[in-house]
Order: structure tokens, then sequence, then C-alpha cells
């Protein structure tokens, strides 16, 4: 595996910690991936219990908590703050439980969930087959699992960029369409379908783009990133070395979703 891939927990807790004021206002493209997500539920079969997880702000909750099918939902999420604002907004809904917990350690007893969704948030696990042998477990039998997760094209315009300017780690890794098939295989699942679609929204500048990811979280929490504090210069490098995407007067970047759909 290789430094992109190793993740530092801490460091992604913190920094969805710290953005969880000012993501509702910038995280448009979660929320267009996340009714997408939506539109791939088999609303005859929702019923039960419904885990979502990496809930952030609540907009999937909420959502998912309008079908009628919905009888208890838990609302998962590694960031405190985030699930607080989560359950500020829901207060008048009696059929939620929040748990502050890392997916990749489930605080769910086996066969306890009837539907597990997640939308742009298990990209920030780093034992995948660990973390779909666990939703496995907590899955009733033929029950499903339906997520969006970020693929490795995104933001390759700024890791192009950043190459330019030194070797170390600026843009997180992320694991490709084919790589989450085998995961997913691996832990038992079947009917697996996998779908992988490149969002490109675009921007007055880098420095436009690089304070949304800021305000959404989106940090480097890689261990092979530098540890020291980006100089000017290097700043400078990077945002000249971008320049070269512009197209049309604005700057794009790349995000690559996968949505996957499987049964347990």
């Amino acid at each position: 595996m290789s430094a992109g891939f190793v993740l530092e927990k801490s460091k992604i807790r913190q920094s969805f910690s710290a953005a969880c004021a000012s993501y509702d206002a910038v995280a448009e493209l979660q929320r267009t991936v996340g009714r997408d997500l939506l539109g791939r539920i088999e609303t005859d079969r929702l019923a039960g219990t419904v885990l979502d997880i990496g809930c952030g702000t609540g907009f999937l909750t909420a959502e998912l908590l309008s079908w009628p099918g919905a009888k208890l939902m838990l609302a998962l999420d590694l960031a405190l703050p985030m699930l607080q604002i989560t359950r500020g907004k829901l207060a008048d809904a009696g059929n939620v439980w929040y748990l502050c917990a890392d997916a990749e350690a489930l605080p769910v007893a086996d066969h306890a969930v009837d539907h597990v969704f997640s939308n742009l948030a298990l990209q920030w696990c780093e034992d995948l087959e660990l973390v779909f042998n666990d939703i496995r477990r907590i899955l009733k039998p033929g029950c499903q699992l339906i997520f969006s997760t970020f693929g490795p094209r995104t933001l390759r315009e700024l890791k192009s960029a950043w190459a330019e300017v030194d070797d170390y780690s600026h843009v997180n890794e992320f694991y490709s369409q084919e790589q989450h098939g085998c995961f997913l295989e691996r832990a038992g699942f079947h009917r697996i379908r996998t779908e992988s679609q490149l969002h490109r929204p675009t921007y007055d500048s880098v420095q436009d783009l690089m304070k949304e990811l800021k305000h959404i979280g989106a940090h480097n929490v890689t261990a092979g990133r530098n540890r020291r504090i980006t100089t000017k210069t290097q700043m400078q490098g990077m945002i000249a070395a971008y320049e070269a995407f512009r197209n049309g007067g604005r700057i794009p970047a790349s995000f690559e979703v996968i949505m996957i759909t499987a049964r347990a």
C-alpha cells in the first residue's frame, strides 16, 4: 500500500470538525451526488433500520427519513460537530439514533440493519475490505448497500500542478471502480453494480478551489504529505502550473464519482 492510501484518522476527524460551520454553504457537489444516490433506491424495499455512514450535516439522513418505510435511522459520523449539526436539524424526528464512530469499526450488532447508505464518505477509510466485511456483518441477508465515493481521477489537475513543485503527496489517493468491486466480492457481496461519473466544476481561480476544499474539510490526510508549512514560493509554483488547465477563463477541477450498489 502506497503512502497515498495510508490515512491519519485523527487528521480526518479534525478537518471535518473544523469544517462543520462552512460545509453546507459549499457542498453543492455532495448534494448533487446525494440526490443521484437517492434515485437508485428501490423504494418498495426501503423499510426497517437504515444506517447512513458519514452523515455529515445530515442531507442524506433527512432525505431518507422522508421515506415512509424507514422505521429507524442510524446517523453515523466520525466528527462529533458534524453529528451535532445533524441532530439539530432533525430535532423533531424521534426515530433517529446518533453514533459518533469510525466507519472502520461500526458499533452495530450483527444482522441489525436493513439498508446501508453512504454519500462521499468511504474514501476516508483506509482498509475498504475491512469496512465492507463489517458492513456485510451488520446487514441482514439479502439487504442492500448503496454508496458513492471518489475515484482516482479526482483532483487530477491539482495533483499534476503540485507534481511540478515537489515529490510530496499533496492530494489524497482514491481506489478505482475495479478495486471497489474486488473488495466487495471478497467481502461476500453479490449483485454488485458500479458506475463512474466525472464531474468538472469550474472556478475563477485556483485559490477559490482551494478555499472550497478547505470549507468542506477535504484536506490532504495522507501519511506521505509534506509536514512542513507550504511556502509562498511553493504555492505560487503550484498555481502557475495549474494555470495550464485554464479554459474559457475558468479553472476546472475533476471529481470522479463512483456509484455502487451491492447486496449482502
